[in-house]
């Protein structure tokens, strides 16, 4: 798939202000930093589509970005940000969650998971819940370049494993580095391959 045209449409604060239409939608989500803005801006190659903060915590709304005329990628706020209220976490949670669930456009998550740390509990018990509530999702391992071949192998296995103690099958994931461009041109594939599916039904 080439990306040819890239448009922010807007930010919202619940499922309800979302755009209308029927395009689908590709979901980011994942702990506060992992880099779901500069993976975006790497998928689309325009580094000035989603905005990237070096401070946690910068997405705070739904945000919809129109691809090609043809689907949206959606960047959601990052959980486990420790430097926000107890409030502003539950809020963020709790939208993040509700558009998740009820949203009929949603065509696939993506779970993205910082490869260089060991299993995160907040990571699993996501995953978990999300799957049990039969949300479409795949896993992508960012920052790959961060890390030696030998931790990079330690710590995808890592959490392969715990992932297997709830499910029965494996979601598929993907390794990337946005900066190294690696991964990339799966999580296109990837994309392309489930509007094909969605349009063949």
């Amino acid at each position: 798939m080439k990306i040819k045209k890239t448009q922010f449409i807007k930010s919202s604060t619940s499922l309800e202000e979302c755009p209308k239409g029927d395009f689908p939608e590709f979901v980011f989500f994942g702990r506060s930093n992992v880099g779901k803005s500069t993976l975006i801006n790497a998928i689309t190659n325009n580094q000035k589509l989603s905005k990237i903060s070096s401070k946690p915590g910068k997405t705070q709304l739904i945000n919809h970005f129109l691809i090609n005329e043809s689907f949206y990628l959606v960047d959601l706020p990052g959980y486990g940000w420790a430097k926000t209220s107890k409030e502003n976490r539950i809020k963020w949670d709790k939208m993040s969650k509700n558009f998740l669930i009820k949203s009929h456009k949603l065509a696939l998550l993506f779970i993205l998971i910082d490869v260089r740390l060991k299993p995160q509990k907040i990571d699993l018990e996501n995953i978990n819940y999300l799957g049990k509530n039969n949300v479409p999702l795949n896993l992508i391992f960012t920052k790959c370049d961060k890390v030696k071949k030998e931790e990079l192998k330690i710590n995808v296995d890592s959490f392969i494993n715990q992932i297997l103690d709830s499910w029965e099958d494996l979601p598929k994931y993907f390794i990337t580095s946005s900066t190294k461009r690696v991964g990339i041109d799966d999580i296109l594939n990837q994309i392309s391959d489930t509007i094909n599916s969605i349009t063949k039904k």
